[in-house]
Protein backbone atom coordinates (compact mmCIF):
# COMPACT_ATOMS: atom_id res chain seq x y z
CA UNK A 1 0.00 0.00 0.00
CA UNK A 2 0.98 3.72 -0.97
CA UNK A 3 0.90 6.06 1.03
CA UNK A 4 -1.11 7.74 -2.17
CA UNK A 5 -3.45 5.17 -0.43
CA UNK A 6 -4.17 6.90 2.64
CA UNK A 7 -4.46 10.47 0.99
CA UNK A 8 -6.68 12.49 -0.85
CA UNK A 9 -6.04 14.45 -3.70
CA UNK A 10 -7.00 17.86 -2.23
CA UNK A 11 -4.26 16.93 0.59
CA UNK A 12 -1.59 16.04 -1.48
CA UNK A 13 -2.11 19.40 -3.19
CA UNK A 14 -1.76 21.26 0.17
CA UNK A 15 1.26 18.85 1.25
CA UNK A 16 3.18 19.93 -2.00
CA UNK A 17 2.29 23.72 -1.91
CA UNK A 18 3.73 23.49 1.70
CA UNK A 19 6.51 21.89 0.54
CA UNK A 20 7.11 24.29 -1.91
CA UNK A 21 6.85 27.34 0.38
CA UNK A 22 9.64 25.68 2.59
CA UNK A 23 11.40 25.16 -0.34
CA UNK A 24 10.92 29.11 -1.61
CA UNK A 25 12.02 30.13 2.16
CA UNK A 26 14.82 28.45 2.64
CA UNK A 27 16.52 29.84 -0.74
CA UNK A 28 15.78 33.18 0.47
CA UNK A 29 16.85 33.00 3.49
CA UNK A 30 20.54 34.61 3.82
CA UNK A 31 20.31 35.08 -0.26
CA UNK A 32 22.12 38.03 -1.34
CA UNK A 33 20.24 40.92 -2.67
CA UNK A 34 21.29 39.82 -6.22
CA UNK A 35 20.59 36.35 -5.35
CA UNK A 36 16.89 37.46 -4.20
CA UNK A 37 16.17 39.22 -8.15
CA UNK A 38 17.67 35.66 -9.38
CA UNK A 39 15.06 33.78 -7.19
CA UNK A 40 12.46 36.43 -8.51
CA UNK A 41 13.52 35.56 -12.06
CA UNK A 42 13.38 31.36 -11.50
CA UNK A 43 9.62 31.72 -9.75
CA UNK A 44 8.62 34.29 -12.48
CA UNK A 45 9.59 31.35 -15.19
CA UNK A 46 8.31 28.92 -12.97
CA UNK A 47 5.07 30.60 -13.08
CA UNK A 48 5.00 31.44 -16.54
CA UNK A 49 5.67 27.70 -17.68
CA UNK A 50 2.82 26.54 -15.18
CA UNK A 51 0.41 29.20 -16.50
CA UNK A 52 1.14 27.97 -20.28
CA UNK A 53 0.51 24.25 -19.27
CA UNK A 54 -2.81 25.21 -17.31
CA UNK A 55 -4.08 26.86 -20.74
CA UNK A 56 -3.30 23.85 -22.68
CA UNK A 57 -4.97 21.97 -20.23
CA UNK A 58 -7.59 24.38 -20.16
CA UNK A 59 -7.12 24.83 -16.37
CA UNK A 60 -8.96 28.05 -15.26
CA UNK A 61 -8.30 28.09 -11.57
CA UNK A 62 -4.65 27.04 -11.99
CA UNK A 63 -3.93 29.54 -14.98
CA UNK A 64 -5.36 32.23 -12.63
CA UNK A 65 -3.32 31.36 -10.00
CA UNK A 66 -0.21 31.37 -11.61
CA UNK A 67 -1.00 34.32 -13.63
CA UNK A 68 -1.44 36.13 -10.19
CA UNK A 69 1.46 35.11 -9.12
CA UNK A 70 3.53 35.85 -12.50
CA UNK A 71 2.03 39.50 -12.54
CA UNK A 72 3.53 40.31 -8.38
CA UNK A 73 6.22 39.17 -9.34
CA UNK A 74 6.53 41.40 -12.27
CA UNK A 75 5.14 44.11 -10.01
CA UNK A 76 7.66 43.23 -7.70
CA UNK A 77 10.53 43.25 -10.32
CA UNK A 78 9.63 46.98 -11.70
CA UNK A 79 8.85 48.65 -8.25
CA UNK A 80 12.81 47.20 -7.25
CA UNK A 81 14.19 49.24 -9.81
CA UNK A 82 16.76 52.23 -9.72
CA UNK A 83 15.83 54.50 -12.03
CA UNK A 84 18.81 56.92 -11.36
CA UNK A 85 21.38 54.70 -10.91
CA UNK A 86 20.47 52.46 -13.67
CA UNK A 87 19.41 54.96 -15.93
CA UNK A 88 18.61 53.26 -19.42
CA UNK A 89 18.87 50.17 -18.31
CA UNK A 90 16.79 50.33 -15.70
CA UNK A 91 13.90 52.07 -18.31
CA UNK A 92 14.51 48.99 -20.63
CA UNK A 93 13.57 46.91 -17.96
CA UNK A 94 10.44 48.20 -16.69
CA UNK A 95 9.45 48.26 -20.77
CA UNK A 96 10.14 44.59 -20.38
CA UNK A 97 8.47 43.50 -17.74
CA UNK A 98 5.24 45.62 -18.62
CA UNK A 99 5.48 43.95 -22.17
CA UNK A 100 5.38 40.31 -20.27
CA UNK A 101 2.34 41.87 -17.55
CA UNK A 102 0.77 42.38 -21.09
CA UNK A 103 1.35 38.94 -22.62
CA UNK A 104 0.25 37.54 -19.03
CA UNK A 105 -3.27 39.03 -19.47
CA UNK A 106 -3.84 38.61 -23.11
CA UNK A 107 -2.84 34.54 -22.54
CA UNK A 108 -5.16 34.57 -19.56
CA UNK A 109 -7.65 36.56 -21.48
CA UNK A 110 -7.47 34.31 -25.48
CA UNK A 111 -6.16 31.10 -22.92
CA UNK A 112 -3.06 31.42 -25.19
CA UNK A 113 0.08 29.54 -24.63
CA UNK A 114 1.89 31.06 -27.32
CA UNK A 115 1.65 34.85 -25.33
CA UNK A 116 3.29 32.79 -22.34
CA UNK A 117 6.51 32.23 -24.55
CA UNK A 118 7.47 34.94 -26.12
CA UNK A 119 6.80 36.33 -22.50
CA UNK A 120 9.09 33.37 -21.49
CA UNK A 121 12.07 34.23 -23.99
CA UNK A 122 12.40 37.59 -22.62
CA UNK A 123 12.19 36.83 -19.23
CA UNK A 124 14.64 33.80 -19.76
CA UNK A 125 17.15 35.85 -21.68
CA UNK A 126 17.15 38.98 -18.61
CA UNK A 127 17.26 35.72 -16.18
CA UNK A 128 20.27 34.41 -18.34
CA UNK A 129 22.49 37.84 -18.20
CA UNK A 130 21.72 38.60 -14.32
CA UNK A 131 23.25 35.01 -13.04
CA UNK A 132 26.56 35.86 -15.32
CA UNK A 133 26.32 39.68 -13.13
CA UNK A 134 26.57 37.48 -10.60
Amino acid sequence: MTVQMYMQPARLGAARAQYQNVDFQSRVEGASPHRLVGILFEELIKSIDAMAAACRRGDYVQRGVRQSRALNILHGLEGSLDFEKGGEIAVDLAAIYRETRRLALEAGRDNDPAHLVRAREMLAEIATAWDQIG
